[in-house]
């Protein structure tokens, strides 16, 4: 795809004269443009809830899922990951974030690493990337080498990958079973595609990561049980959540889950049906970790 036919490369006409503008003009301009990224994505909904199917089901059989991207997109998948432990209480290695470059391209420009398709193949690699896991391939243009690399070596494992792309007909969907293209047209600046380009695969990932979890069982109601309480604003947060999904004052609460290591949904269910902490694990572990259904079972509605 030439460059200058890439989506993410076009002049934008409403914005040709930003360097005019004033400073609220200015503002105004991206704000309206901004409004275009949550419809672009709207249209993209069924394939990221296809999306979301094929991450669950992957994980459900004890896969793991990775991100890969560059500059970025790299940024935003690695965010994404680094969010699921604290928000869900999940392993650091069951959502990994691979960028072009390491770590040190989280904050600073490296020059050249997104145009190794064998990077990408190799960082998979090292993580022992096999058919059980799933592989979201990020890029705004759908070309970038790095992310290539690793969809194509995910893709010959077996194992399903998906694009998340900025554009029409991009190279990456080759390799992809199911490509997410959110299109909300040309940048505010030319070829930034930090801004809309970014903010439409941040609402994306959001949403695939979001969804993954809520079917995993790492939600009920919509409150996080499964946060894991690791400083004090988190565990004022972990009690909060069980006083609400369970009704009872702040210090039975607390008593409750001094008793099960500040576990939400043990807690949960132990103040639920007034059992104790080894049986409200219990039940549980053999509800695959939903507290609806370990309610369900002890009652015997199941």
């Amino acid at each position: 795809m030439e460059l200058a036919k890439l989506d993410t490369e076009k002049r934008n006409p409403r914005s040709m004269q930003i360097d005019t503008l004033s400073t609220l003009d200015m503002v105004e301009l991206i704000n309206a443009e901004d409004h275009l990224c949550a419809e672009a994505v709207k249209k993209e909904l069924p394939l990221i809830a296809q999306s979301i199917d094929i991450i669950y089901e992957q994980l459900r059989k004890g896969g793991r899922l990775f991100y890969c991207g560059a500059g970025t997109s790299g940024r935003l998948g690695v965010l994404d990951a680094a969010e699921c432990p604290p928000t869900f209480g999940v392993s650091s290695d069951l959502v990994i974030g691979l960028i072009a470059g390491g770590d040190t391209a989280l904050k600073n420009a490296v020059e050249g690493a997104e145009d190794s398709t064998l990077a990408g193949e190799a960082d998979l690699k090292a993580h022992e990337f096999s058919t059980k896991d799933v592989l979201v391939g990020i890029a705004a243009s759908g070309r970038t080498p790095y992310v290539i690399g690793a969809m194509k070596y995910a893709h010959s494992t077996g194992a399903p990958v998906v694009a998340l792309v900025c554009c029409n007909n991009s190279e990456m969907s080759a390799y992809a079973d199911v490509t997410i293209a959110p299109l909300p047209g040309p940048e505010v600046i030319t070829g930034s595609s930090r801004m809309k380009s970014g903010t439409c695969q941040k609402m994306v990932l959001n949403m695939i990561s979001t969804g993954a979890m809520v079917k995993s069982g790492k939600v009920f109601g919509n409150l996080m049980v499964d946060v894991k309480a690791s400083n004090e604003k988190l565990v004022n947060r972990a009690a909060s959540i069980v006083c609400t999904a369970t009704g009872e004052k702040e210090d039975v609460v607390r008593a409750a889950l001094e008793k099960c290591d500040y576990h939400c949904k043990t807690a949960i269910v132990m103040l639920n049906l007034d059992i104790d902490a080894d049986c409200a694990k219990k039940l549980l572990d053999a509800s695959e970790g939903r507290i609806s259904a370990a309610i369900k079972k002890h009652k015997g509605e199941e």
